[in-house]
């Protein structure tokens, strides 16, 4: 009887200055991600006009240095494979569609998960599960709180080819017990959890 391979063991650092070289190399190797965002789509100082893919760079390098970035980094072995983000409301206030996030506001969350990113070769291998489950964990020893993921559902639309759910997809959140919120675009809801 032929054995499956055992799920990846994956260990897990937070972004600071000691890790930013491994962070900045998984970002260089897959393109600056999504074209060069660095992970500052959620961040006050956003993506897009008017910010080229070196000041991202130096944008998130500066808010590692100040400390204010909440970032789970993944690792097989000694190589980082993926991350997520996570943090307050103020330290990540760009979430998509606004206006329709803040319709139907009853409460805002202590933490909002951000990005989930995964280099290439290393998808569908659990990457982003480990990702979510320590900062779940980081987020209970931080005292816990209501905790927010922005996923895109999946079920009900046909995928493109090579697409990629920046925030995740809703199947995930839900094996952590995220439930929805309310829906803010076609495809992507507000899912919480209290931690």
């Amino acid at each position: 009887m032929e054995r499956a391979p055992a799920d990846p063991v994956y260990s897990t650092r937070p972004l600071t200055g000691d890790t930013w070289n491994d962070f900045a190399k998984l970002v260089e190797e897959n393109n600056g991600v999504w074209g060069g965002c660095w992970c500052m789509g959620f961040h006050p100082e956003g993506v897009g006009k008017g910010h080229t893919v070196a000041q991202n760079r130096d944008a998130k390098h500066a808010h590692v240095r100040r400390g204010t970035v909440h970032q789970i980094l993944i690792y097989d072995g000694v190589t980082c494979v993926g991350w997520c983000q996570y943090g307050p409301p103020a330290e990540l206030p760009g979430i998509k569609n606004p206006a329709a996030y803040n319709k139907e506001l009853s409460e805002l969350p202590d933490w909002r998960i951000g990005c989930i990113f995964t280099g290439k070769g290393h998808r569908r291998n659990g990457v982003a599960r480990a990702a979510v489950a320590a900062v779940l964990a980081a987020v209970g020893e931080s005292g816990g709180g209501l905790v927010e993921a922005y996923p895109e559902q999946a079920e009900g639309r046909e995928l493109q080819r090579g697409s990629y759910f920046h925030t995740g997809p809703e199947t995930l959140f839900e094996d952590f017990g995220f439930v929805r919120d309310r829906r803010i675009a076609k495809w992507r809801w507000v899912m919480r959890l209290r931690v």
